[in-house]
């Protein structure tokens, strides 16, 4: 009865997130207390039922029980047992559910975390996330049930995907979820606010750790999903702008912007439209990311389903989701005005700058991936969008950020100076520019992006070390560096890693295909290749035939690789498994292709890809940041004791006097950088 307890417990887990999107929002409505109280219990108790619906999944597919139609679809008798284990969310089905744990995890994290907020406010947002929960609940009850039973029952299941048994499926989705559900904490705290009347910067200082939180986990792992394909589709890319991809890029985008809008409105009072307006789209990309992996309306290799009546209903609970939103916004529109003036040469304007283009780099990808879909459904072909587009439009969006980002920090609120700026970052100008003209000098043959990408990572690099050794020299000692400051120079370090990495690694990668027999050497640049045959191998649930080739370098071997052609027994569904020996200035990627011929040749694609792991090392340094930052503990000091009774009891009529205004936290004298 394990399948029935877990349906049972999705059901009761939908009550609960129906009483808790009602109950809370109507409490704070009307002044009630009780009802405002009921707002935790209802969100431990969902959590509690949802995780149970969870656990009795797993222990289907941990015991085998063939009887679930979902565990006998994605797992089977040689399948080992941990990938029995990722194979709960390693479909459409059990993804959702798992969707569902992570936003009551985060649900449950707001529930504890804040308590000092006024109790009104904190309702209204648990009363969002309840709605938030109830629909993909509904969802998965109606239209995605993991527990549906398989009759007769089948003595054997069939298979989870090949690519998906592998070690990346065990981090990838999660820390990917975390990012996506996690921006619904920022779009619960706008609607929150709208739904309040409580427009001034307080909401946004309450949401800014938790957005940096959740900004932090997408940037992780889109890291994870860029590194899982690399290695695993054995074409030895890292980005190849496909929709899927596209789906998590575009959340994280306008989430880049949320964040550094939030530390405007937070601190300067401006920006408010802004950052509710991006709360709210960053979180709609994200439920727009979920319908085009689960409509089946594009094609990918990381499609979970292809249900158009599934799609359907995600297309509807956006529409919800966004129009009630913006409808909302609307109303409100009047209060949302306000803010600080501030001169063309400030700190405000390099960020609204910023807004502009990464809100740019957003739409662009967004038209990209859906013209193909919207070009058929307008008659006019089907229309392919590919990397020669994404490539060419994003690096003509970046390239300002790149150019302007060291000068952000050393721009002054309201009133800064660019010669003051600028005579400060003159020497990392001059070393990027000289290390550029070098490079070239050096290397006639290097194409423009080598160059470049010396060139830009100094400028980035040396401009955030300028910048804390200028924090290091004129700040007082107790504000040199607050966790806000360090993660931000922890990100922007990133990019500047990042930009080595991607732009050494498009100039500089040798690929090569080659027919390859037994002791053939390949030489490609100062290292050469040995093709040392074929053997059979065999794993647990499949057999292979395994290639042996040794990395020469003046003669010695300095790596043995060990690429396979995997069939999986139950399905024979082959795959291939690349073989790389990293390192932190190169990886050689190697993958076997076919037999050629009858002298024991086979076809090897062989990659030499310099500085290819800096790609993920910067993504490092970003997510590293946007946990930093939201570690400062001026975040957790959002009100006084006196001052929070005192929006509590006065929430209770809703004439809750507003608190005073948040002072402009984090930055020096004026005549200093902030």
């Amino acid at each position: 009865m394990i399948p029935e307890l877990g349906q049972f417990a999705l059901i009761l887990a939908l009550l609960l997130a129906l009483a808790q999107f009602i109950l809370p929002i109507l409490g704070a409505h009307l002044g009630n207390r009780a009802l405002i109280a009921t707002a935790r219990p209802v969100v431990a108790g969902q959590a509690v039922f949802v995780a149970a619906a969870f656990a009795f999944l797993t222990y289907a597919f941990a015991t085998q029980d063939f009887s679930v139609s979902y565990v006998q679809q994605n797992s089977n008798l040689l399948l080992p047992w941990y990938y029995r284990i990722t194979a709960v969310w390693g479909a459409h089905e059990g993804s959702l559910l798992l969707w569902v744990l992570i936003l009551n995890v985060w649900t449950v994290a707001v529930a504890a975390f804040s308590r000092r907020l006024p109790d009104a406010f904190i309702a209204r947002v648990l009363g969002v996330l309840g709605f938030i929960s109830f629909g993909f609940l509904l969802f998965t009850l109606l239209a995605s049930n993991p527990f549906l039973r398989a009759l007769p029952v089948p003595l054997d299941g069939i298979d989870l995907n090949p690519v998906l048994q592998d070690p990346g499926m065990i981090v990838h989705p999660p820390m990917l979820y975390m990012g996506f559900v996690g921006f619904s904490v920022a779009f619960s705290f706008a609607i929150a606010a709208l739904l309040g009347g409580e427009l001034d910067a307080r909401w946004v200082r309450w949401a800014r750790p938790w957005t940096n939180v959740a900004w932090g986990f997408l940037t992780l792992g889109i890291a994870l999903g860029s590194w899982w394909a690399y290695y695993e589709l054995g074409w030895g890319g890292w980005w190849f702008w496909d929709p899927v991809e596209n789906s998590s890029f575009m959340p994280w985008l306008v989430g880049t912007a949320l964040i550094h809008s939030q530390a405007v409105t937070e601190k300067r009072g401006s920006f408010r439209a802004w950052t509710l307006l991006l709360a709210i789209f960053a979180f709609s990309l994200s439920l727009l990311g979920t319908f085009l992996v689960r409509s089946g309306v594009l094609t990918s290799v990381h499609s979970f389903a292809s249900d158009p009546k599934r799609g359907l209903f995600i297309l509807t609970f956006l529409a919800i989701v966004v129009g009630g939103s913006l409808l909302l916004y609307a109303v409100r529109a009047p209060k949302v005005s306000g803010g600080e003036p501030f001169a063309a040469a400030s700190r405000e304007t390099a960020l609204l700058i910023n807004n502009l283009l990464f809100t740019c780099a957003a739409a662009m990808v967004l038209l990209g991936t859906l013209y193909p879909m919207l070009g058929d459904a307008f008659g006019l072909g089907r229309i392919s969008v590919g990397p020669p587009y994404f490539g060419f439009m994003f690096v003509l969006l970046m390239l300002p950020v790149v150019l302007l980002l060291p000068f952000g920090p050393f721009m002054r609120w309201r009133q800064g100076s660019v010669k003051t700026a600028m005579r400060a970052l003159r020497p990392a100008l001059l070393v990027a520019v000289l290390a550029g003209v070098a490079t070239w000098l050096v290397a006639r043959d290097l194409p423009w992006k080598g160059i470049a990408g010396a060139a830009a990572s100094l400028w980035v690099g040396l401009g955030i070390v300028t910048y804390g050794f200028s924090r290091w020299r004129n700040a007082s000692r107790g504000r040199r560096f607050t966790p806000e400051m360090v993660g931000m120079m922890c990100a922007h370090f990133g990019v500047a890693v990042f930009l080595v990495g991607v732009l050494i690694v498009e100039a500089t990668s040798v690929e090569k295909d080659v027919r390859m027999v037994p002791n053939q050497v390949v030489q490609i640049g100062a290292l050469g290749f040995r093709f040392d045959g074929v053997t059979n191998a065999s794993g647990p649930n499949f057999t292979a035939q395994q290639g042996t080739l040794s990395v020469l370098r003046n003669g010695a071997i300095v790596a043995s690789l060990h690429p396979q052609k995997r069939v999986y027994t139950r399905t024979q569904q082959s795959q291939t498994e690349s073989a790389i020996d990293p390192g932190l200035f190169r990886d050689v990627y190697v993958a076997l292709g076919e037999p050629v011929g009858d002298d024991g040749a086979w076809a090897v694609r062989v990659y030499v890809k310099p500085f290819v792991r800096w790609i993920w090392l910067g993504a490092l340094f970003m997510m590293l940041g946007g946990f930093i930052a939201a570690a400062d503990r001026r975040f957790r000091a959002i009100a006084g004791v006196a001052e929070t009774r005192a929006a509590n009891r006065d929430s209770a009529d809703e004439r809750a006097t507003p608190l005073v205004p948040i002072a402009d936290g984090g930055h020096l004298d004026r005549g200093r950088p902030a």
